[in-house]
């Protein structure tokens, strides 16, 4: 028998315990007939600026044990609804931590950032981009870095300056605004918004219209991601292109 609330798509999504933003908005982007089943990963509320090695490693300790949660609901796939991990130790983690978390999984489809971007920069056909962060400086640096090792022109990156992962979803819609009209420029294809504690969904969709370009909000990207993946192609109104074109 099929699962009476979700009998199109089962998804697991798989978040930080600091995490409140990726949760709702991902609840928001659910077409009818696909269900979403979040489990948290125990990791603790320390400062990006001394002890970001540190949380990445908690990252890892705590990503199998949130997983096999997830596993006894039968999800059909299982989105990882964070990304730092993929960021700091350069694009060529990427593969192989897919590979374990789909083992984990049980060998069901694991959705991740690094997929989703370049699912949605090449649907749009933009290259050249300007990255928004939730991070310091310092942490930057190692965004853009992913970026440009994967072939993209990174015309220019802005963090928000978050000190602390919990503190990442306290960033208001008026200062995406206008981070948005700082880092945005005629030689920019499109604007990448990575961090999903951002609850940037609705503002990406809104700037489109007002930019004149895409605008890749963390959580939307990943979600959209795995819909498709998937085989749910459902088009529609509200949060941005992704959803409504492609």
């Amino acid at each position: 028998m099929t699962d009476s609330l979700g009998p199109r798509l089962k998804v697991g999504v798989v978040v930080p315990a600091t995490n409140t933003s990726a949760q709702p908005e991902m609840e928001a982007l659910r077409p009818l007939g696909v269900t979403n089943h979040t489990a948290r990963m125990l990791t603790q509320d320390i400062s990006l600026e001394a002890e970001i090695t540190s949380l990445v490693d908690s990252y890892r300790a705590a990503t199998r044990t949130a997983v096999d949660s997830l596993l006894p609901s039968g999800p059909d796939c299982v989105v990882l609804g964070f990304s730092p991990e993929i960021y700091w130790d350069g694009p060529g983690t990427h593969a192989p931590v897919l590979e374990a978390i789909g083992a984990a999984a049980g060998g069901l489809p694991v959705t991740m950032s690094p997929d989703a971007y370049t699912a949605a920069l090449t649907v749009h056909q933009a290259r050249r981009i300007a990255v928004i962060t939730p991070y310091l400086p310092v942490d930057d640096d190692a965004v853009r870095r992913y970026f440009t090792e994967n072939g993209y022109d990174v015309v220019a990156v802005r963090g928000l300056g978050c000190g602390s992962p919990e503190k990442i979803a306290h960033v208001s819609e008026a200062e995406l605004r206008e981070t948005l009209r700082e880092i945005d420029g005629p030689d920019v294809e499109a604007v990448v918004q990575t961090g999903t504690n951002v609850a940037m969904t609705r503002v990406a969709a809104e700037a489109e219209s007002w930019l004149g370009k895409p605008v890749l909000s963390n959580n939307a990207v990943l979600y959209w991601h795995a819909l498709r993946q998937n085989g749910i192609d459902d088009r529609f109104p509200g949060f941005g292109s992704l959803f409504s074109t492609f």
